[in-house]
């Protein structure tokens, strides 16, 4: 019996262990499989974190539902876009504003616009003949810069009175002074539209006017009746008025002779005048004009030769950092075009040397320098100007600042070289007989 037990039980204890080896087997290889599953599955995850944070799609649906970023496209400023196509030589040539000599163009003008590529041409009385040769005098020069990056200003002063340069076979129009009289804005915004329009009879589009210099010292030998008067208030008014009028015919106004030609007792084309005057003092009258100008956004202020000792002992108005820099550009908060009166006048010449007026006045904040009667004297401001540069005594992004505001007034204007003389003489002539009638009968 217990042979045959033992025997019996050896039997089945085979096939007990093969089955319990399999069922081993079995739970080994499962568990293997749920680890490898949850490995994977993590893996998954991390790899599509991974995704998510290199910013590749996720399988979120938060994130499959978000509206798609859209690339907006960096506003241009044809500005900027025009001043970084121009060298440094027709930046600085921008900065320039040159007079020509006789009444007609000649190889010398042909050549200063071709290598200094001036930004622009003044006219002076001998400059002008009958109205169709001075126009025609004005188209050549348009011409001749048409093969320059950048349109001329073709610049006069036409104020009325006894500062004219039209031929005579164009109505005349009065002083400042005889309208200031009728302290009627309407009539001075209408002599603005007509000086206008006297221009543009002859191909110009910038006008030296008007004049805001308050009339308070009854010995200024250069200033009198170009004034509108001797009051802050009515100069303002009639000022801001005909430079108003100027705009609405198109042609671009230079208010001057900031900060206030006014009070001197010398003709600073002759010599330097002094003014005695504290800030305070210019502040309360010589100033209220010019800050309205500021306010209604002009777009070009010419500034004196004329020394302020108590603001700047050592530099006229023309070159001082203390008067441009700090007063219009930093007090009056002005951004638009400063011009220098004509630096070959007797209070410049005189006293300075022109380079070193020259590398004065854009330290100071000028943007154009005036330089008349000489086209010696233009080279000379254009070669000092681009030594400066390339010496490192004036960087090029100043020089970048001031061509910006020439280029964006231009632009504003529209102006081209192809731009031609018009106008209706006659019509013109009437109406300014007309204007003149009413300013008489006040």
């Amino acid at each position: 019996m217990y042979n045959y037990s033992y025997t019996s039980n050896k039997k089945w204890r085979k096939p007990l262990h093969m089955i319990c080896l399999l069922l081993g087997i079995i739970l080994i290889l499962s568990a293997c499989g749920q680890a490898q599953k949850s490995s994977s599955t993590t893996d998954s995850n991390t790899s599509s974190n991974a995704g998510s944070n290199s910013g590749q799609s996720s399988s979120s649906p938060e994130q499959n539902t978000a509206p798609p970023q859209e690339e907006v496209p960096e506003e241009v400023d044809p500005v900027q876009e025009q001043l970084s196509s121009l060298t440094l030589e027709e930046k600085i040539g921008q900065m320039i504003l040159a007079g020509v000599q006789g009444t007609t163009l000649d190889d010398q003008a042909k050549q200063m616009i071709a290598d200094q590529k001036v930004g622009g041409i003044i006219f002076y009385a001998n400059n002008v003949t009958t109205l169709e040769g001075t126009a025609k005098f004005v188209q050549s020069i348009k011409e001749t810069n048409q093969s320059n990056p950048v349109p001329i200003f073709m610049s006069v002063d036409q104020e009325g009175g006894k500062v004219s340069r039209m031929p005579e076979n164009v109505e005349s129009i009065p002083s400042n002074q005889k309208v200031g009289k009728t302290k009627d804005s309407a009539l001075a915004e209408t002599m603005g539209e007509l000086l206008a329009r006297q221009v543009q009879l002859a191909g110009f589009n910038v006008d030296f006017a008007p004049v805001l210099d308050v009339n308070s010292n009854p010995k200024n030998p250069v200033i009198g009746d170009r004034s509108f008067g001797s009051s802050a208030d009515l100069v303002l008014r009639m000022g801001i008025a005909e430079m108003k009028g100027l705009r609405n015919e198109g042609i671009i106004p230079v208010v001057k002779h900031f900060p206030g030609h006014g009070d001197t007792s010398v003709d600073s084309h002759l010599d330097l005048p002094v003014v005695n005057k504290t800030e305070k003092q210019l502040a309360e009258l010589e100033w209220i004009p010019f800050q309205a100008a500021v306010k209604e956004q002009v777009e070009a202020v010419m500034v004196a030769h004329i020394l302020f000792p108590k603001l700047d002992p050592d530099h006229p108005a023309s070159l001082s950092d203390v008067i441009i820099g700090e007063h219009l550009r930093g007090k009056f908060k002005y951004n638009g075009v400063v011009i220098t009166d004509d630096l070959s006048m007797g209070a410049i010449a005189k006293n300075f040397k022109l380079n070193e007026a020259a590398l004065a006045t854009v330290k100071a904040g000028s943007d154009i320098l005036l330089v008349a009667h000489s086209y010696e004297s233009a080279k000379t401001i254009f070669d000092t100007l681009v030594s400066a540069v390339k010496s490192g005594d004036i960087s090029e992004s100043r020089i970048d600042e001031s061509v910006y505001r020439i280029l964006a007034l231009k632009q504003q204007y529209k102006l081209t070289d192809k731009q031609q003389a018009n106008g209706d003489l006659k019509q013109l002539n009437a109406d300014i007989v007309d204007w003149r009638n009413q300013v008489d009968a006040r």
